[in-house]
């Protein structure tokens, strides 16, 4: 059985002696529990995977396994720059009792595609557990090609985040991939209706760490045919999405948790807090929109 449902990108939140917030991280996934989200996708992007040392990831894959338990599945993203560390970090997840791993292709030095197939092809013999591709070109200036993307599935991969934000290309994977055997994720909340109508059945979702239950009604409309309302709501969350892009958008994310009740720290340096007039813009715009109270 795949994945299916609203799956947060769940942001990695830190105490303001710059110390892991495992309390904070845990009413987090509360929250999201309640807002109907189904699993998380952690240490990715949104997760601040890469300014993380070795152990904070591990913690934090431990902890959110921990509090998440049976009510939903964990994804840990664990690619790095270096192979003996993602292999380290893929060993552990899988100890600690992840649903499943994703990786970042090869970046920073320009990988042909066999170089990035051994990758694939060395993390899926590592791991008794699905190894999924995150697709983010704009991070890695990695293009992965429909072609590769094929070869990918039949070294094993099971599926692909796809955070390209191209919406033709991910179609043209879907018509060279076989979906059967391959698993579409739509890595983005903006292309969760043009996703949804062609099969795919779950979305990893940056701003369900905010809004969860925005979203998975959203998923829900889709879901049931409904893509009237489905394409009014899906305008209504381009337009959240374009306040939080106003600002440095993960620190926004913690302000926005602020002005819910839900105070879980701040962003990891150097990611920095939103200034004064930064937070005034922010909840000024969003009380425009409605979405808070």
């Amino acid at each position: 059985m795949g994945l299916e449902g609203i799956i947060t990108a769940l942001i990695t939140p830190f105490t303001r002696d710059f110390n892991l917030n495992e309390d904070g991280l845990r009413q987090l996934i509360d929250f999201q529990l309640s807002g109907g989200v189904t699993s998380f996708f952690i240490c990715g992007t949104y997760g601040l995977g890469p300014i993380m040392s070795v152990n904070e990831r591990k913690k934090v894959a431990e902890v959110v396994v921990e509090s998440v338990g049976s009510r939903g599945r964990v994804i840990v993203h664990v690619g790095s720059l270096n192979i003996d560390t993602t292999l380290e970090l893929a060993r552990h997840a899988e100890d600690v009792g992840v649903y499943a791993i994703a990786s970042l292709p090869p970046y920073y030095y320009v990988y042909d595609d066999e170089a990035v197939i051994n990758y694939f092809k060395k993390l899926v013999s590592h791991v008794g557990i699905p190894v999924y591709l995150y697709n983010n070109p704009a991070r890695t200036g990695v293009r992965i090609t429909s072609e590769l993307l094929r070869k990918l599935a039949d070294v094993g991969v099971a599926g692909v985040k796809d955070s390209s934000f191209d919406i033709v290309r991910f179609y043209e994977d879907l018509t060279l991939v076989d979906p059967s055997r391959f698993e579409f994720i739509i890595g983005t909340e903006a292309l969760l209706l043009p996703a949804m109508v062609v099969g795919v059945r779950s979305c990893i979702s940056g701003l369900s760490n905010v809004f969860p239950e925005l979203v998975v009604k959203l998923y829900k409309l889709v879901s049931g045919g409904d893509y009237v309302n489905a394409s009014k709501l899906h305008l209504e969350v381009i337009k959240v999405r374009k306040v939080l892009h106003l600002v440095p958008t993960i620190p926004a994310i913690f302000e926005v948790l602020r002005f819910r009740g839900i105070d879980v720290g701040i962003p990891k340096p150097p990611l920095r807090s939103l200034s004064g007039k930064e937070v005034e813009l922010l909840r000024d715009e969003l009380l425009r929109l409605g979405v808070l109270r």
